[in-house]
């Protein structure tokens, strides 16, 4: 039912107008959805049961987040939120988004190249047009496995971030080697081997670590556990990077 209508909806409405009215959609389906066997960690709406996806993912009824975007509010609320003013966020989640725009002295920049996301600038991120050491933290979510030139975006990273600084950076991840071919340009091929039309690249946590550990980074690899009441995925691996 979630996804006919989500459709439905997209085909009738611009993305402009359905991104300004989203919240008002969502909180008047989630009313059908009030419970308290789960919550989420974004809105704090406590909901009977997720909305299930294609791929298994749970989906909050209210603000939309996935379980990957409840996951990373989790760990910057509790470990990052009181200390950093800076922050650059790459592609984020509407949700994650709206958060932080409703967060005082907090100086928050969203950047999309795509334009697929709401944003305040569209950066390159290979070519970050901002002063060096701008931010405190730096949100990386899903990006790299994107970018052709992975290593001149860490080193652009690496620049634009403040010492002592963070970023916190997830990517699919496979088991042994980094798997890349430059030769691997159509979006079907890019498909069958990379698991979508525009990645160029599948990491394992060991060679992303060593990719960014090349370019001055230290890296904290951590992994986490599956939790059904925030409706956070087993196995979960993110990266912290300090400057």
């Amino acid at each position: 039912m979630y996804n006919s209508l989500k459709k439905v909806i997209r085909n009738l409405i611009p993305d402009k107008v359905l991104y300004m009215i989203e919240p008002g959609l969502r909180s008047f389906f989630a009313l059908s959805k009030k419970g308290n066997q789960h919550k989420c960690t974004i809105c704090h709406f406590k909901n009977k049961e997720w909305i299930i996806l294609e791929n298994e993912d749970k989906l909050c009824p209210k603000c939309g987040s996935l379980s990957r975007d409840r996951r990373l509010w989790e760990i910057i609320a509790s470990e990052y939120l009181p200390q950093v003013h800076s922050v650059l966020d790459f592609s984020p989640s509407r949700c994650l988004y709206r958060k932080w725009k409703n967060i005082q002295n907090k100086d928050y920049h969203a950047s999309d190249l795509s334009g697929d996301f709401i944003s305040d600038h569209h950066y390159n991120i290979t070519e970050i047009a901002t002063s060096d050491a701008s931010f405190d933290l730096i949100l990386c979510y899903h990006i790299l496995e994107h970018i052709p030139d992975d290593v001149q975006a860490m080193k652009e990273l690496f620049r634009v971030l403040k010492t002592n600084g963070k970023i916190l950076i997830q990517t699919p991840f496979k088991d042994g080697d980094i798997y890349e071919d430059k030769n691997i340009t159509s979006e079907q091929d890019r498909l069958i081997h990379f698991g979508q039309e525009d990645h160029v690249r599948i990491y394992s946590v060991e060679g992303l670590k060593k990719r960014l550990e090349s370019v001055g980074f230290s890296i904290e690899v951590k992994s986490f556990d599956k939790n059904d009441y925030f409706g956070f995925r087993k196995n979960e691996i993110i990266l912290v990077a300090t400057k």
